[in-house]
């Protein structure tokens, strides 16, 4: 959340859940499934102006309901201020349904009907917040009633008393002027003098105005473009934009003259249109980043139109948002793709710079065991039902040392963890799950050969994590099925927004030098492979990991970095490598198994100790990998301040 006093903006408005077809090209009805994201105008340009750099904070109201939880949490994920959100326990949190169904229709959907956000009412506007920014946007949809209107029309006033700039968003939706039958969300234009009356009220408090052509129609009052502006004109000093598209956009700051062309235009963009559906938001969030900066309106134009760009390649609104990184890039590139969602260079930026949370640190305790704890079970003649309750104990063990810090994780499979990863998502922490056949060479996949259908069922937060035999030197065959099982879960975790955490062992009996598992990151990187997380073996050698620290950054300077794992090795082992990788900054911790929880399980297993005292030792054991990894790290920063 922003600082107190330190907002750029803040937007007022309309907050949903989008839910978007996941299936192009067919009609709404024939949608099988839906990807739910953060909607509604105001907040999808607070999403974009903060990962432009900038400070928002949203006015809305949210229900007291999932979705408004939803909306809250990531907004705070986002970077936006959320003082300014109500929760509402009257009302529900509004829904958007939408489909592409082409470069044209763009069926969508309102569920509005007495909503949380359209019932923002004057005593919504705090002063404080208001007092806080540099700037509020308000919109047209909440001009449409006249209890939110008065609401908008109180803290224009108020940021104008302020010395804020107002900046409207005409936002024409005429379904939510009740112009256009319920299933017609997706109708951009209907004249109506009533509605061009009411907008043109809020003229005179406007600093900044933008809207597409149809937006200019309706809040000029006329289908006339010119004849439109010299309207809006007559009731404002503001700057006027207009969005024209794949045209871009024209600006006036004074008379409007008698051709669109003699306005300030900027750099448009030829890029094929995926989805117009969130392009405005992030256009407007563009424009934003350079106007309340006080660049020149040439260089507003052009990064409003390049967010626009991007954001029409991609499916989605909100989450579809550049970060101030990519607009970097996409400005800087000397030649792009017209289908840009396939600029891979492009799309890894968007992925590694809105990936939350930031982990510096993490501290995992591993027990994703299958074969090993079915294996201990049936040689010690014990119920292997019971594995599954041994397993819930991780989640204990881990919250107990934790204390809510995000820095620990646990890693548990579907199989025999299912309770524990059920459980998980009411602790604040990291939460990984394998996909691989245990101890498969070449690499299989547990439960589905289409990793994809697995990946759908598993909840966005769970990291796949995939073990994988390889070495440098496999025969090529070998290598070649398991780097397409590897470069297909990649895929598939990318296009199901899951993390991947890949895990490289070498094969025993393989030799194993300094180079040979830096050889095979090199190697998945060349593939188009880059995992969220590696996770590697334990090594004392500075060799080993200067050259596995050297192909991350080659390859994935934003790659999230390494734990290492156990292997079963004794506490001291794991110590000493720990030590021996204090100065490699890219290795950010450790997911430790067997070390851990191998005696425990033994003994609990075989009878001779219950729930309470397992859980002790899984404490005691993960407490002495956690004492000494952080041991490692502060003696690292005590050797920098002496």
């Amino acid at each position: 959340m922003a600082e107190v006093g330190a907002l750029d903006i803040v937007t007022i408005g309309r907050s949903s859940v989008d839910l978007y077809g996941e299936q192009i090209g067919g009609r709404l009805e024939d949608m099988q499934s839906f990807a739910k994201y953060v909607g509604g105008s105001p907040t999808n340009t607070a999403v974009g102006v903060a990962r432009l750099g900038m400070r928002p904070g949203l006015i809305t109201r949210v229900g007291n309901d999932h979705f408004g939880r939803f909306i809250r949490e990531q907004l705070e994920r986002e970077g936006v201020d959320v003082r300014g959100v109500a929760t509402d326990a009257e009302r529900l949190t509004a829904l958007a349904i939408l489909g592409i169904r082409n470069q044209v229709d763009f069926p969508l959907v309102f569920y509005r009907e007495n909503c949380a956000d359209m019932a923002l009412g004057v005593d919504d506007i705090e002063p404080g917040l208001i007092a806080d920014t540099r700037a509020v946007l308000f919109n047209g949809t909440h001009i449409s009633s006249p209890t939110t209107a008065a609401a908008c029309r109180k803290a224009c006033e108020m940021a104008r008393a302020g010395g804020a700039k107002v900046v409207f968003d005409i936002d024409y939706r005429p379904v939510l002027w009740g112009l256009t039958s319920r299933d017609n969300g997706e109708d951009r234009f209907v004249a109506d003098a009533a509605v061009s009356a009411r907008l043109q009220e809020f003229l005179g408090l406007c600093d900044l105005i933008v809207g597409t052509e149809e937006e200019v129609h309706i809040l000029g009052g006329s289908t006339d473009t010119l004849t439109a502006l010299r309207t809006i004109r007559a009731g404002s000093d503001a700057l006027i934009v207009l969005k024209r598209g794949a045209l871009g956009c024209i600006c006036f700051d004074g008379a409007i003259p008698d051709s669109l062309d003699e306005g300030i235009a900027g750099a448009g963009f030829n890029i094929e249109v995926f989805n117009v559906l969130g392009a405005g938001d992030s256009f407007m969030a563009g424009f934003l980043r350079g106007w309340l900066a006080g660049e020149q309106i040439e260089t507003c134009c052009t990064w409003a139109n390049a967010c626009g760009a991007i954001v029409v390649s991609r499916h989605g609104c909100a989450p579809a948002m550049p970060t101030w990184e990519e607009l970097q890039q996409f400005l800087d590139a000397e030649d792009r793709p017209y289908r840009l969602r396939e600029d891979v260079a492009l799309e890894h930026l968007h992925w590694a710079t809105t990936r939350y949370p930031d982990l510096p640190e993490l501290m995992v305790l591993a027990l994703d065991h299958r074969s090993q704890l079915v294996d201990m079970a049936r040689e010690l003649g014990a119920d292997e039902g019971r594995i599954p309750a041994f397993k819930a104990l991780a989640l204990d063990a881990v919250d107990r040392l934790a204390q809510g810090d995000p820095a620990f994780g646990v890693l548990l499979d579907g199989r025999f963890g299912m309770r524990g990863l059920e459980r998980a998502a009411d602790f604040p922490y990291w939460i990984g799950r394998p996909i691989e056949l245990p101890g498969s060479r070449p690499l299989e996949f547990e439960s589905s050969a289409d990793v994809a259908t697995e990946l759908c069922e598993w909840p966005y937060n769970h990291v796949a994590k995939c073990l994988v035999f390889a070495h440098p030197d496999d025969e090529v065959i070998l290598r070649e099925r398991q780097e397409r099982q590897v470069a297909r879960l990649y895929d598939a975790c990318r296009k199901t927004r899951h993390e991947l955490l890949l895990e490289v062992i070498v094969p025993q009996g393989m030799e194993s030098a300094p180079d040979t598992v830096s050889r095979m990151i090199e190697r998945y990187y060349d593939l188009g492979v880059r995992p969220d997380w590696w996770k590697l073996e334990p090594a004392s050698d500075v060799e080993t990991w200067a050259n596995i620290q050297d192909a991350i950054l080659k390859h994935d300077p934003r790659c999230r970095g390494v734990v290492i794992l156990g292997l079963a090795a004794p506490d001291e082992v794991l110590l000493r490598s720990f030590a021996a990788v204090r100065d490699v900054p890219v290795v950010k911790g450790f997911a430790v198994g067997r070390t851990i929880w191998a005696e425990a399980a033994r003994k609990w297993l075989a009878g001779e100790i219950d729930d309470a005292q397992a859980l002790d030792m899984l404490v005691e054991r993960f407490g002495i990998l956690v004492r000494g990894w952080r041991e490692a790290r502060k003696a690292v920063a005590r050797e920098s301040a002496a």
